[in-house]
């Protein structure tokens, strides 16, 4: 009892400093790099862990400190941000892992993605004429649930690489769930945006709201349903949510809310063990997320694109640099939307994708000068041999970790299992609607993701290991981080803080701190411009850490939402 009530001191000292800046979210003045290293970053001569909840992360290195892994810690970190980040992950939703042993220098990667039901169909949405779907049936209730992986992912690599208990591993987010956790100001905005979502469940405005109001920040927010499935799920396993009572009360509750999903559904739920995709950039080796995620693939094919032009040269965030990604962006973008969806359903061109002279190639129709219109998909086939949170971790040896995963929109489907505790994902919206597409809806099908697990390798021992949510931006944001660190020799938590840029459907929309001169010159350029504040979260939430050349372990972590790296 002691260590909990000091536990909870703990988290109230620093949400109390959160508060003082807006808890990294939007701020009243531009916070200086001391006052955000100060709150995000952390060392650590034996590990780091960092992830979008600094009770996460702590929960991480408890776990290290007890002797447990690298896996035992992403595991009990990954369910702890179950219980503390609901609108961004949880049990009912799924995701990716990679994961990197320093000894043996061999790389896994686990795919626990959700997947559509045996029942679902192509056409099993109705379009209106502008070819939207009719009343939200794809993001919002029963019909918008895929069948989660995320428990089944989880307890495989736990199984698998881990050394601890499960219910040694799982006891802290059980805790976390009986005896609550602190609103901050960022997770109170998120309940407040989505109000009409979460008001639209009983079972979800019980838990999230308090007298049917947002919660005040600083209030505590408990989930005894939660912990008693989690308890369930640390004595029986897998099989308790996939084949027994819980898997009952999915059902029913995704039936009861106009959705699809059966038993048999949940009973047959595989994750897949799949080769991670590698690139190198400028004498750096990368390794990141293979299909049913864009990420890895177009994360690459844009660094090979930008690798053809001096970034370092050129400058961070100048007039000529921010061009190019945008014009690079233009390019990787119309072949993720051509080419990518589940690789165990359709042939994609990895390989000519991510070549170093397909990207040369595509890199010729950049005008230095101008911005382009919208440009068509390439050719890679002739180069052809072949809501969302994010934790990394490292530890002394470089072993690595990068785990993202999600339940996608923020509360996924609003709707929670009655009774559980748990809010069910509404990923049948990453699937096309349109029939004929690569990535439309077929039975036990993954739908296309942009989630970017990636670890990059500094002459073949661990450098890097980062990801980040933020739906199709995540994609930009990791090869941003990346080229800061690289290009412009930025430490890590500089390289999070820096102003970010996206580009996509016409509009180059730039983060806050970028000279209005720049914006101008881009304007003149031909770019639309959409202004952000500065650490929008609208541009996800880094989790980056780095070993140093010192030896030491530096974790950086986003102050645009909760995260917060803690090391030993």
């Amino acid at each position: 009892m002691k260590r909990l009530l000091k536990y909870i001191s703990w988290v109230l000292i620093l949400v109390c400093i959160f508060s003082l800046v807006g808890c990294g979210n939007r701020f009243t003045r531009s916070p200086s790099k001391s006052d955000i290293n100060i709150m995000r970053n952390a060392r650590g001569e034996n590990a780091v862990v960092s992830s979008a909840k600094s009770e996460a992360s702590q929960v991480g290195i408890e776990i290290m400190k007890k002797g447990g892994n690298i896996i035992d810690a992403a595991v009990a970190t990954a369910f702890a941000l179950s219980v503390t980040e609901p609108d961004a992950s949880g049990i009912g939703g799924g995701g990716f892992m990679l994961i990197r042993f320093a000894e043996t220098g061999e790389e896994i990667f686990l795919d626990f993605r959700e997947m559509a039901s045996e029942n679902a169909t192509d056409d099993m949405y109705q379009l209106d004429e502008d070819g939207r779907v009719i009343n939200d049936e794809q993001t919002i209730g029963g019909k918008a649930v895929a069948v989660p992986g995320e428990v089944a992912g989880l307890l495989m690599a736990l199984d698998k690489y881990g050394t601890m208990s499960r219910g040694d591993v799982m006891k802290p987010a059980i805790d976390l769930a009986e005896n609550g956790f602190l609103v901050t100001n960022n997770f109170a905005k998120i309940i407040r945006d989505e109000i009409d979502k979460v008001s639209r469940f009983d079972e979800t405005k019980k838990i999230y709201l308090i007298n049917n109001k947002v919660p005040k920040v600083g209030s505590i927010i408990r989930n005894p349903d939660l912990a008693n499935t989690l308890r369930i799920i640390a004595k029986k396993g897998s099989d308790a949510f996939y084949k027994g009572e819980i898997a009952q009360d999915i059902v029913r509750t995704v039936r009861e809310t106009g959705g699809i999903l059966t038993l048999d559904d949940l009973a047959n739920y595989e994750v897949k063990l799949r080769e991670p995709i590698r690139g190198e950039y400028k004498g750096f080796e990368i390794i990141s997320a293979p299909p049913p995620s864009a990420g890895g693939i177009h994360m690459l094919q844009l660094l090979n694109i930008l690798e053809n032009y001096g970034l370092e040269e050129l400058g961070h965030n100048t007039t000529e640099s921010l061009h190019l990604w945008a014009e690079s962006s233009k390019l990787m973008f119309a072949d993720r939307d051509k080419y990518m969806a589940d690789t165990d359903f359709v042939k994609v061109p990895i390989d000519g994708i991510v070549s170093k002279e397909y990207a040369r190639e595509l890199s010729n129709k950049i005008n230095l000068k101008i911005s382009n219109e919208e440009v068509g998909f390439g050719n890679p086939y002739k180069y052809e041999s072949g809501n969302t949170t994010h934790l990394s971790i490292m530890d002394r040896e470089g072993n690595m970790v990068a785990m993202t995963k999600t339940i996608n929109n923020l509360f996924g489907s609003g709707v929670t299992v009655k009774g559980r505790g748990f809010l069910l994902n509404d990923e049948m919206d990453d699937f096309n609607a349109e029939i004929g597409k690569a990535n439309s809806i077929e039975p036990g099908k993954r739908p296309l993701s942009n989630m970017t697990p990636t670890f990059v390798l500094k002459n073949g021992e661990a450098f890097l290991t980062l990801g980040s949510p933020g739906s199709s931006r995540i994609i930009p944001t990791v090869a941003q981080i990346i080229s800061n660190i690289i290009d412009h020799n930025m430490n890590v938590q500089e390289a999070i803080n820096a102003p970010r840029l996206f580009y996509r459907a016409g509009i180059l929309t730039l983060e806050g701190n970028i000279d209005s001169n720049i914006i101008t010159q881009l304007e003149k350029m031909g770019h639309k411009i959409d202004s952000k504040e500065y650490l929008d979260p609208y541009f996800g939430g880094v989790q980056c850490i780095i070993l140093e050349k010192s030896g030491v372990i530096h974790g950086g972590a986003d102050p645009r939402r909760d995260g917060q790296a803690i090391g030993y």
